[in-house]
């Protein structure tokens, strides 16, 4: 017998009178393997491109991502040290931020952080930018990285950090602007949305408590950081817990407990961007 075509055999396999029969038995077989090969044809591309566009919510946006601090900025104090003007009073331009009693620095776990974050946001389709590129250098300054978010004009910009509390505090806190009679002052209310939806969404991804030590419900507002007061997009800082306090550093030196606050933040950041 001659060999079938394979995409006949197909047909055949699913329905088993429609190869070889005559008359009326053959047509209506022939009709169920047209309905068949009909049912087994690809999908529109429209319709096939739904999904994946679904998958990217933050196509068109952009997130400036600020990772506290920057491991080689104790190599150079008379640059870090340097005043520089954050509008309410004059500050030093960066510090070295704190560590876990192990050592584990705050520079070294927020730049870890943001690079998750990074990843993550990517895949939803945002457009990505970062304070510093490395996590060896120094700085930049707290004014240079407001900047930063300024000239990328972000939809949303988050300052990473852990903080050096007593080490009997624990808990996380989000920071946000106060008006200052200067640039961050239409940002205000916009940055209040996107600390609210950070703090839950971080609550709900960590498990983490809020502070029992600084602000209201894990929220305090300040007028006294660079970062906030020289931004004109809505921004935030999060102190994500206290390295000072063991359960905390020791969650914070866990690389899956990392991504889980990694994949926070990106949840809060999206929540607020598509409220």
């Amino acid at each position: 017998m001659r060999a079938l075509p394979a995409s006949l055999l197909a047909v055949c396999g699913l329905i088993a009178t429609a190869c070889g029969s005559t008359g009326s038995g053959g047509a209506a077989a022939g009709q169920a393997a047209q309905a068949a090969a009909t049912t087994l044809a690809p999908a529109p591309a429209q319709a096939r491109t739904k999904p994946q566009a679904a998958a990217r919510p933050l196509e068109g946006k952009t997130i400036v991502i600020d990772p506290g601090h920057n491991g080689g900025n104790y190599r150079d104090p008379k640059a870090v040290n340097r005043k520089v003007n954050v509008l309410t009073k004059w500050k030093p331009c960066d510090t070295t931020g704190t560590e876990t009693n192990s050592h584990y620095t705050e520079a070294a776990f927020t730049w870890d952080v943001a690079n998750r974050m990074v990843k993550i946001l990517k895949t939803r389709g945002a457009t990505v930018k970062l304070t510093r590129a490395d996590n060896s250098s120094v700085g930049p300054c707290i004014t240079e990285r407001a900047a930063i978010g300024n000239k990328a004009k972000a939809d949303a910009a988050i300052s990473v950090h852990g903080d050096g509390a007593a080490a009997a505090n624990y808990g996380f806190h989000v920071i946000m602007p106060k008006k200052i009679n200067g640039p961050v002052d239409p940002v205000v209310a916009d940055s209040r949305r996107l600390g609210l939806a950070v703090r839950d969404a971080y609550q709900k991804g960590t498990g983490l408590p809020y502070s029992t030590y600084i602000g209201s419900k894990a929220l305090d507002f300040r007028n006294d950081l660079g970062g906030l007061n020289l931004s004109t997009v809505p921004k935030i800082f999060i102190e994500c817990g206290n390295m000072r306090n063991a359960a905390e550093a020791a969650k914070f030196q866990d690389s899956a407990f990392r991504q889980r606050i990694a994949v926070a933040l990106a949840d809060g950041l999206q929540h607020y961007l598509k409220a």
